[in-house]
């Protein structure tokens, strides 16, 4: 009974200060990728998966984030509501009529969809009685919402970042929330000089099964002054690398030798001397893009200890004056 009384207690806490700041939802129409991103001045110390837990993404369908004093109920209501073919201001008006608690003026949604002939909806709300400064932006297929801001200008920003960024949906919304990337986005994290203390993107492909993400990538907590939207693109630099290495023209390709590839303790790196630079950067990173070490390679071959290395898939990137010469797979076999 008393194991009951705390967990009881942990998730009452959990849904009662889980005032969650600022965050995008997307889909594009093209590629049918649904995705989002979001920041906020909690982290994993007060919620498991920091700012993560307001992102519902259902592949193929829509996506939802369901922000400031966020339930599960609700954000459950609202999944089940697009599973029946809500539009998302349908979901949003039955989520008003029907909040868990009674009080849907401390709430807010964002919603986006497409419907039977493929085109895109979006809806959010934001309730009066959400902490200042709040507001929401709409467009075609996005919406982009906010509380406990610094004022409209961090959703203004959000807006222009990923309107004029070219390229893949997930680089979209990594560049809106670098639109926030301001002391003080949440107030609340001002005082450390940060936007925020967790930020994640989250893309799913049209064809995902569920919890199948083509991105998927979370700083739930920062040290003290860290700022997170700075440490979540260093791991979207990586995941790029690692997503478009088939379609990026390297200029000397296959000029790395990794040997022995399976290892197990040690692996040499050999680079060939006719790419014509005296000095690379190596960088070896975990399957979704998690750096892991980095060398600085010059006139003779490295020696990489990976005793330390778990069994497994690992990636390296062989780059030379911020030009990726190389890349592949390092396998660990213990």
């Amino acid at each position: 009974m008393k194991q009951i009384l705390i967990i009881l207690f942990a998730v009452l806490s959990i849904t009662a200060t889980a005032q969650d700041t600022f965050s995008i939802i997307a889909v594009d129409t093209i590629t049918g990728e649904i995705g989002g991103a979001g920041a906020s001045c909690i982290d994993e110390n007060a919620i498991p998966t920091g700012v993560l837990i307001i992102n519902d993404i259902i592949a193929g369908r829509g996506g939802i984030h369901t922000q400031a004093l966020w339930r599960p109920t609700n954000q459950q209501n609202a999944h089940n509501r697009m599973m029946e073919g809500m539009s998302p201001q349908e979901i949003i008006d039955w989520l008003v009529a029907n909040d868990e608690q009674n009080n849907p003026q401390v709430r807010q949604y964002g919603i986006v969809d497409t419907d039977e002939d493929g085109h895109p909806r979006s809806a959010a709300f934001t309730g009066t009685n959400c902490s200042n400064y709040k507001n929401h932006i709409t467009g075609p297929n996005y919406a982009i919402q906010g509380n406990i801001l610094l004022g409209q200008q961090i959703l203004d920003s959000m807006e222009a970042r990923f309107l004029r960024t070219e390229g893949a949906l997930a680089e979209k919304l990594m560049a809106a929330l670098q639109g926030a990337n301001v002391p003080g986005a949440d107030t609340r994290c001002l005082n450390q000089g940060t936007s925020s203390l967790s930020a994640f993107v989250r893309v799913a492909k049209a064809d995902a099964l569920p919890g199948e993400w083509w991105c998927d990538l979370l700083v739930p907590s920062t040290p003290y002054g860290v700022e997170p939207i700075d440490s979540l693109q260093v791991l979207f630099d990586q995941w790029l690398i690692w997503t478009s290495l088939e379609d990026k023209p390297f200029i000397q390709p296959n000029r790395a030798k990794v040997f022995p590839n399976p290892a197990n303790d040690i692996i040499n790196i050999l680079i060939e001397k006719t790419t014509g630079f005296s000095e690379f950067q190596i960088q070896i990173a975990t399957i979704d893009g998690r750096l892991v070490d980095q060398f600085i390679y010059k006139d003779k071959p490295l020696q990489v200890d990976v005793s330390a290395y778990p069994t497994g898939i690992w990636l390296y990137t062989v780059s030379a004056e911020g030009r990726l010469l190389d890349a592949g797979k390092i396998i660990i076999n213990k």
